[in-house]
Parts: C-alpha cells; structure tokens; sequence
C-alpha cells in the first residue's frame, strides 16, 4: 500500500551480483514498499553499461517506482558485504569513504562492486541525498582474537588476513529478534543469553552470540569458508586446492569451482535448490542422497562447535530460505540436537533490509 503523501521514508538498496533490491521503511520501521528487479551486464562492454546493465535497469525503474510512493526520503542505506577492518558501523558515504570501498572491492568483488556503481548512480540522480552504507562483518568486529585470528605466518596476519565473518546483518537481525522474545526469561535462566544464529539459504553460515555479541563464525575471509552451501563449496582442506593447483588448475578456473560449481549442485550434480533435492531424493536419487546428508553432517558439526564456544546453548534460530521453510531439517534437527537440552529451537523471518533501515537511521539520529 503507497505511504501517505509527504511520508518520511528511508530508502534500503541491495546490490547483488544480478539482482538488485529496494525497500520502503518509514520511520517506525513498517515496510512501506519492496521490489526486485535482475540484471546482466553486457559482457563485452568494458565500462558495464551495455543492454540490461544495473544502471540501465535503475534508470527504467526505481525513480518511477518511487514517485508512486508519494514519500520523503531521508536518506538511502545500502547494504555492502565486505567492510573490511575500517567499517564497523553504519557509516555516511562521502568521496573518502568511497575511496576506501573500491580498494575493498577484490575481497567481495560479485557483490562490493555493484554495491558502489549502485551509490554512484544514486549520486548522479539524488546528489543531495544522504547516502549511508551498512555492512555485514560489522556484525562480527566484536570477535574476539582467538576466533578471528587464522595460524598464519605474521607477515601474512599483517596483510590484514584474518576471519571477518558475513552474513552479519541477518545474524544481528536474529539476535534482536530473540533478545526481545527472552527478556522474560526464568530467573534461573537470567545469564546473558546464549544463541546460535543459523542463516540458511544459497549462502549459509552459523553465529555462536551471547548478550548480543558475535563470538564465533563459520565463515571467514571470505563466504567461502565453512557450511556446505547451495553452489559454494565451504571449508575444504586447504592442501586438497595446492594439489589442483599443482596438477594445472588456473585460480580463475578454482575459485569458479568453488564458487559456482560446488556445494548442493555439485554434491548432488543435480541442483542448488533444497526443495529439489528433497523431492529428487525421495524419489530415489543417489546424489540427491548424498548432498542432504553431506549438507546436515556439516551444519550438525558447525552447531556442536558454536555451542562449545558458547559453553552451551539457549536458543538456536534458522532463518533464510532453508531455515525458515524446510520443514524437514527443522525435525531433524529436533531429533539430532536432542542431547544439547534444553534449548529451544526457533524459526525467525529474515529482515535484513529492516535491520539496515533501523541502524543507518538511528546512526544519523545520532550524529552531531
């Protein structure tokens, strides 16, 4: 339903690799209006501006999607996957901080690249439109050094390569979420509580939280590392990689492996998509078979070790497109975590476009 005339609103932008995300939120937080549009560069154009490019999809859409909104915009919040060591808060976009996220685009480049010709578009059509920038390690900067620190040589951890953790705006959604479910916890319960965040969808990762901070997670550098996830591989030996290397394997040629080839879709040669290889595996199919398995002997492990980092557990959340639909896992997981009890096992809607709006807001409340 369009918001009242003259209604302040605060704009939410998602750039993916091919997809690209909007959102309304007023300032109470109701979601006012959300769409999704795709896109694909031209591949042969060197500055991405050929047929069906971000900025041409942006062009054709979102201003006249948003004159029907009939609102105000306070500000835009973009959500950026890779902060780096630098952004661990909401922070206003001006030339400097732009400058600092190119040079971050090789750690995230399918999503931080977009994520800045996103904000230079923004720029040419509303330059006076308060940008802020929301990104999801900021989530883990609370890490402490023995979970975010790898056992590399010195001269290596000085490069800044170190565990950095994603999907952290979900997990922070997560936390909130439950924190405020609890807080009529039993007196006997009343220890800062300990949760388990399992963001389950085409990316998947796990978040051992306690009072609200992150303490532990599965994935690290990069998103590649840790659950098996739709297409991406997780955590492999890395020794198994130099053996491809060795045998001819371009790092081009890996990364997409590990990236676009492996996971659920390679496991099961089949599909990335779980409803499918539910179905597929209950007709029968052997790499359907083994990709459920493989998939729930990874995230099984990822949970015992979340709650050893804990010291044990209050509240495990699924949310994502797994978490929160696969009515299977959900029983499963009933029956296999039974010998962690008592804990309860819950399901949260996924808002990251909400915890963005609600941050970079509060963030330019606060500002002086």
């Amino acid at each position: 339903m369009p918001a009242a005339r003259g209604q302040a609103a605060v704009l939410v932008l998602n750039a993916g690799s091919s997809s690209l995300k909007a959102a309304l939120f007023s300032r109470d937080g109701d979601c006012l209006w959300r769409e999704q549009r795709s896109w694909c560069p031209d591949p042969h154009s060197g500055d991405g501006q050929g047929s069906g490019s971000m900025e041409q999809v942006l062009d054709h859409w979102l201003p006249p999607a948003l004159a029907g909104q009939d609102s105000d915009l306070l500000l835009a919040a973009h959500r950026v996957v890779h902060g780096g060591e630098r952004f661990t808060a909401p922070t206003r976009l001006d030339p400097d901080v732009l400058g600092v996220l190119e040079e971050l685009v090789s750690l995230a480049p399918l999503h931080n690249g977009p994520a800045l010709r996103l904000m230079r578009w923004l720029i040419r059509w509303r330059p006076h439109l308060p940008q802020w920038a929301c990104f999801d390690t900021a989530f883990h900067s609370t890490l402490p050094p023995e979970a975010s620190t790898y056992a590399l040589p010195q001269a290596w951890r000085e490069q800044g390569l170190r565990r950095f953790g994603f999907h952290g705006l979900s997990h922070q959604h997560v936390s909130e979420t439950v924190s405020h479910r609890c807080t009529g916890r039993e007196p006997a319960a009343a220890g800062p509580l300990r949760l388990i965040s399992c963001h389950l969808g085409a990316g998947c990762s796990l978040c051992a939280i306690r009072a609200g901070r992150s303490l532990a997670t599965t994935m690290g550098f990069t998103p590649l590392e840790g659950l098996v996830m739709a297409t991406r591989s997780g955590s492999v030996d890395p020794g198994l990689l130099l053996h491809l290397l060795r045998q001819g394997l371009s790092p081009a040629r890996l990364e997409q492996s590990l990236q676009s080839e492996s996971g659920l879709l390679g496991l099961s040669g089949l599909s990335g998509d779980m409803r499918e290889l539910r179905r597929a595996a209950e007709a029968g199919h052997d790499g359907a078979t083994l990709a459920l398995a493989v998939f729930r002997q990874s995230l099984l492990c990822g949970i015992g070790a979340m709650a050893a980092c804990l010291g044990g557990v209050d509240v495990i959340a699924l949310t994502g497109g797994i978490g929160e639909h696969d009515d299977a896992l959900l029983a499963d997981l009933e029956d296999a975590l039974a010998w962690l009890r008592p804990f309860e096992l819950l399901r949260i809607p996924a808002d990251e476009e909400g915890v963005i709006a609600r941050s970079c807001l509060a963030r330019m409340q606060a500002a002086p």
